[in-house]
């Protein structure tokens, strides 16, 4: 993998002709650092967020071996990695043959679970094993996230006693703990402290003593519009609710980071193939590393990345990606210089996590190249860059904000004003 100071310096050495990932290694050694600096917890990665070689290669080298894993592919990239690596097979619903291999080939023990249905396939996939971790996933309210990831798992609170009572019955010579999801891009650190308020109910119900308590994943990262609080006041809820659980001192606490750990480390540099007025097409999309452009229209930060002078002026346009499918279309709008024009390349920031992890090869497209940069990323909530992107506002959007609006009063207070007219 090259090295390149800045996007601009491998543009200037030749044009790409597709897309390139832009890693910042540094980035995830920063993150790392902070989660196990400032979380009392045993930091588990979501390889899902970005399973790339490099991303589990610093994490092992930073002290990050534990992993959440949902797949046999995921476990056998982590192992060709680190053959000691602990790996929590979180995924609530898992085939037979997928528990088999993962607790015979691969050295798995701890398996997650929402349903008697998967507990009783797992202990007949291990043979009955008697050193098995197993993690109860919890249903728990998600109203502070980007992306809720509420209704396809977690048992729900009325279930939960007595899925619990069997899951500890289970257990023998390994541990018996719960986990739960308060939703992606989690933008409230009291989430976390009210869901684990939710849980210690659940376990006091079905009175059992639990080994282990996962706050999952969820820890956010930056965007255009979103700018999480404070990552210390992530951290603080999570100990205040950890205090606050009926657990006990030897009780071990996990997190599942995945966002958060990689979102500033990555952005893709794009070609503009085309322009049709304010729509640029590029030859990378919604098929490609721009998923939740596309999907959730979050409109990523951008720069123009060109050897030349550049307008002043900036203008928003939408883009549009290589396929076919009219689908592959991101709204935006992405803030760009007027004159930008074909063969210009576009950074696209903050593509660490689930950037190129989700590319398809679609109607032959979604390969990427890697090349490393040293730069910054655009936006960071460890100190590497300012915590927030600038966003650019029309002027009727200027002028509406400068309007003040006086609510009328309510109730009898507000009638008898109006009566007055």
């Amino acid at each position: 993998m090259r090295t390149y100071p800045f996007p601009l310096d491998l543009v200037r050495e030749r044009s790409p002709e597709r897309p390139v990932a832009l890693v910042r290694p540094r980035s995830v050694s920063v993150a790392a650092r902070w989660f196990q600096d400032n979380l009392k917890a045993d930091v588990f990665y979501a390889v899902k967020a970005n399973p790339s070689r490099w991303v589990i290669e610093t994490l092992v080298a930073e002290g990050v071996n534990a992993f959440d894993v949902a797949s046999l592919a995921e476990i056998e990239l982590v192992r060709s990695v680190s053959a000691d690596a602990r790996l929590a097979f979180m995924h609530p619903v898992k085939s037979r043959n997928a528990i088999t291999r993962a607790y015979f080939d691969l050295g798995v023990r701890t398996f997650a679970l929402d349903s008697h249905d998967e507990l009783l396939k797992i202990l007949d996939a291990t043979g009955g094993a008697t050193d098995l971790n197993l993690i109860v996933r919890m249903a728990v309210a998600t109203d502070g996230a980007a992306y809720t990831l509420s209704g396809k798992f977690g048992v729900t609170p009325d279930q939960a006693p007595a899925l619990l009572l069997a899951t500890r019955r289970a257990v023998t010579d390994g541990l018996m703990g719960v986990s739960f999801h308060v939703g992606s891009q989690c933008m409230r650190p009291s989430a976390y402290q009210a869901a684990m308020a939710q849980v210690g109910r659940s376990i006091s119900r079905a009175g059992v003593f639990v080994d282990i308590v996962d706050v999952g994943g969820g820890f956010p990262s930056v965007y255009p519009g979103m700018v999480p609080p404070d990552m210390s006041e992530y951290a603080d809820a999570i100990h205040r609710g950890f205090n606050e659980m009926p657990v006990s001192e030897t009780t071990e606490l996990w997190c599942e980071p995945g966002r958060a750990l990689v979102a500033e480390s990555s952005s893709v540099l794009c070609r503009v193939d085309l322009r049709k007025g304010d729509a640029l097409y590029l030859n990378d999309g919604s098929y490609g590393s721009l998923f939740d452009a596309t999907h959730s229209r979050w409109p990523f930060p951008v720069k123009l990345v060109r050897d030349a002078e550049t307008s002043g002026d900036l203008k928003p346009f939408q883009f549009y990606g290589p396929t076919c499918d009219s689908i592959d279309h991101m709204p935006g709008p992405f803030w760009l210089p007027a004159d930008i024009r074909e063969g210009d390349f576009i950074e696209i920031g903050m593509l660490g996590a689930y950037g190129v992890a989700m590319s398809t090869g679609f109607n032959g497209y979604g390969e990427h190249e890697l090349a490393m940069v040293e730069d910054a990323p655009m936006a960071s909530l460890y100190g590497l860059a300012p915590r927030s992107i600038p966003t650019v506002r029309t002027t009727a959007e200027e002028q509406a904000r400068k309007i003040v609006r006086l609510s009328r009063p309510k109730g009898k207070a507000g009638q008898r004003k109006k009566s007055r007219r």
